[in-house]
């Protein structure tokens, strides 16, 4: 053999070594779901987002009480996930009550005490605890489910993997942050390890929703939703009705989603959406589209076209400024993080994303 051949064999031999196999392949992003889930928009949407791109390895839903009890947020995740064959993504059920005592048995009172705002949204608090998921399957869908949740507790399903996948997971919080909350008090030591915590939640230079001074999600649990902002993860993001609120979902976008859809799956969930009823009701009625931006932001970050980073904290005194948002522009008090706050997203993108989501349904 010539000294060449020898030296280009020995150099090929070096790059192989050091090369990995399929490298220039980007790599997927390792991703676990926490969310109070809801059929299509705006929780199932996220979801479906997730499970069906190529860029990212969902590794779990955790579900966790908000918008609804854990029971009817587990029985949605699965008839969605049947819906479009993903049955192999684990589903957790996790935190079913929140942090103050008796919080949700009063929460029609609490808004009588402090005021609301223009949503009267209760969320799970507006009706009862189903008996069991599969009772909240079958009521729902009036078929039995085809899956099951893991026997897993959500809150041991992010330690674990949080564990096992270090610098890996971005957790995507879409909720309220009971879960988050739970694992950060019982393994503080995964807070270094994540890679990164999406939030929809908070309203932190305009009013709130269902308080005048409170988004939904950190008002529903403000004890867990302090405990997770505070935790000193290496990056935290926050999807607030600051950038919720510009994007209307209106009367002819449903409609033109609904004539996108082919699986009769999501075209039944679609037609019975609480959307459809407020739309029928008035031609001139809009929503928001809330979780979805999360799931969209994961899949291009370049739909964000204007951000600022604040120490932040939520208010947890009882008082009508109980669950509020708080960006400070100078020094936060001792024990707040800096969060990256975003205020505008690409419209177009983002609708462009949700219409491709819908056609592949």
């Amino acid at each position: 053999m010539s000294k060449f051949k020898m030296f280009f064999l020995t150099v090929l031999t070096c790059l192989l070594a050091v090369t990995p196999w399929g490298a220039g392949a980007q790599a997927k992003e390792a991703v676990i779901l926490d969310t109070d889930m809801v059929d299509l928009f705006d929780d199932g949407v996220a979801m479906l987002m997730l499970a069906k791109s190529p860029q990212i390895d969902l590794l779990g839903i955790t579900i966790v009480i908000g918008n609804t009890w854990a029971e009817t947020g587990t029985a949605s995740a699965i008839r969605q996930l049947e819906g479009i064959n993903r049955l192999d993504i684990p589903v957790a059920v996790g935190i079913n009550r929140v942090t103050r005592s008796q919080r949700v048995e009063n929460m029609a009172t609490e808004k009588k005490m402090f005021g609301r705002g223009a949503d009267p949204h209760l969320g799970a608090a507006g009706y009862p605890e189903p008996a069991s998921w599969q009772e909240a399957y079958r009521s729902t869908y009036h078929a039995d489910p085809k899956g099951k949740p893991v026997a897993e507790h959500a809150v041991d399903f992010l330690i674990r993997n949080i564990k096992a996948r270090p610098h890996e997971i971005t957790i995507i919080s879409i909720g309220t942050s009971a879960n988050l909350a739970a694992a950060i008090r019982r393994a503080p030591e995964i807070v270094p390890l994540v890679k990164r915590v999406i939030y929809m939640g908070g309203a932190f230079f305009q009013q709130g929703n269902v308080m005048p001074t409170a988004e939904f999600n950190f008002w529903f649990d403000p004890e867990a939703a302090r405990t997770a902002l505070r935790a000193p993860f290496k990056e935290q993001i926050i999807f607030p009705l600051d950038v919720c609120e510009k994007i209307h979902f209106d009367k002819q976008r449903y409609n033109e989603l609904a004539g996108r859809l082919h699986n009769p799956v999501f075209q039944e969930l679609f037609a019975h959406h609480w959307t459809k009823a407020a739309f029928d009701k008035d031609k001139n009625y809009y929503t928001f589209v809330w979780d979805v931006l999360t799931a969209a932001f994961i899949l291009d970050p370049a739909i964000v076209t204007e951000a600022a980073v604040y120490p932040v904290d939520v208010d947890t005194n009882y008082s009508p400024s109980y669950g509020q948002s708080i960006a400070f522009r100078g020094y936060g008090p001792e024990g707040t993080q800096k969060a990256k706050i975003i205020f505008t997203v690409d419209e177009k993108k983002l609708w462009s994303m949700i219409d491709d989501l819908f056609t592949s349904l």
